[in-house]
């Protein structure tokens, strides 16, 4: 009878659009990919992250990384400068907690970092403060905060790696000195770019992509549909897997009406589209689990296509900030759902 109820729901679903808005755009004519983002001072914050400024479609082309900080007081507001990174920086892991945006490891032109750090809004300006560096260099990797832990899954070492990481970390944040701890990780493929979320005071991974040399040296992505979940004090267990992968997806996913949510993400299905100028861009649907049932849904009408982006709650909505459209293409729109339909 729950499974019947839940596919019915599901169906029900189908049919129904979320309704997603906007918010004024960040001010980059292109947008960037993979900032950090989060809450302090009541305002929202968007750092980082990078884009192609030039020449896209080039066969060779330059990504530029960025360390501007931007502040959006309220919703009907506009968007201010308001400070620098330490770096120019993108593609960590971003949450809020104790008023504050925490993030973590990253990357540049470059290479990966371990740097973490708080970003606090203090009369109007963003101050940067250390937190505990990562145990290791790392981008690309996924997380989220439980309780007062973070969690952060997966990643990449440096860009030349191979193979992805196959580590989970925690930081206790009421710990009397904080440090990072090594956690049994997953008991799947090592991956990077995938999806966080948080449910019933349980961390769960879903999706991303591992990796292999191929026959040039170079790495070559898997796309991964699987799905786990952690429970502190009684480690992981496999869940459904997803009706498709949603590699890169906005990142930690959003928990709405006690279901959590996946918007978009790459599927995989137009890796090798050529021309990539003409990429169709991502699939614009959400991916919805119910933990009762262990099951998936398929919900479509989202109005916008996203990998490699963050996301962030304020003021009881959902955010997703910026992110790639399709391959080589940022775009500076804020999307916003409000959390409970």
């Amino acid at each position: 009878m729950k499974t019947l109820l839940f596919f019915l729901t599901a169906l029900n679903m189908l049919g129904a659009e979320q309704p997603w808005t906007q918010l004024p755009p960040i001010p980059d004519a292109e947008g960037f990919a993979a900032p950090f983002a989060g809450v302090s001072g009541g305002a929202l914050i968007v750092a980082g992250g990078a884009n192609i400024p030039k020449d896209k479609w080039a066969d060779v082309f330059t990504k530029v990384w960025y360390d501007t900080v931007y502040v959006l007081d309220k919703p009907d507001g506009q968007w201010k400068a308001g400070g620098k990174l330490p770096r120019a920086l993108g593609y960590g892991v971003s949450v809020t907690a104790d008023d504050s945006v925490l993030c973590f490891g990253g990357s540049d032109s470059a290479g990966h970092y371990a740097d973490s750090f708080r970003l606090s809004l203090v009369d109007g300006q963003v101050k940067v403060a250390a937190l505990p560096a990562l145990p290791k260099p790392c981008a690309n990797a996924c997380g989220a905060l439980v309780e007062r832990t973070v969690y952060i899954a997966g990643g990449l070492e440096s860009p030349s790696s191979t193979e992805a990481l196959h580590t989970f970390w925690a930081l206790d944040l009421d710990a009397k000195e904080p440090a990072w701890q090594e956690l049994k990780p997953w008991p799947g493929p090592e991956r990077m770019l995938a999806v966080a979320g948080v449910m019933d005071g349980a961390f769960v991974l879903c999706s991303g992509v591992s990796l292999a040399s191929g026959p040039d040296g170079k790495a070559v992505r898997t796309y991964l549909r699987d799905a786990y979940r952690f429970d502190p004090g009684k480690g992981w267990k496999r869940l459904a897997d997803l009706p498709r992968a949603a590699v890169a997806a906005p990142s930690p996913a959003a928990l709405v009406d006690g279901r959590l949510m996946i918007v978009t993400g790459d599927d995989g299905a137009n890796v090798t589209f050529e021309p990539v100028k003409e990429h169709p861009g991502f699939p614009k649907d959400a991916l919805l689990y119910d933990a009762t049932a262990d099951a998936w849904s398929t919900q479509g009408g989202v109005p916008f296509s996203r990998a490699t982006a963050c996301t962030a709650v304020w003021q009881s909505r959902y955010i997703v900030p910026n992110g790639e459209v399709r391959p080589r293409v940022r775009s500076p729109e804020v999307w916003t759902l409000p959390l409970s339909q």
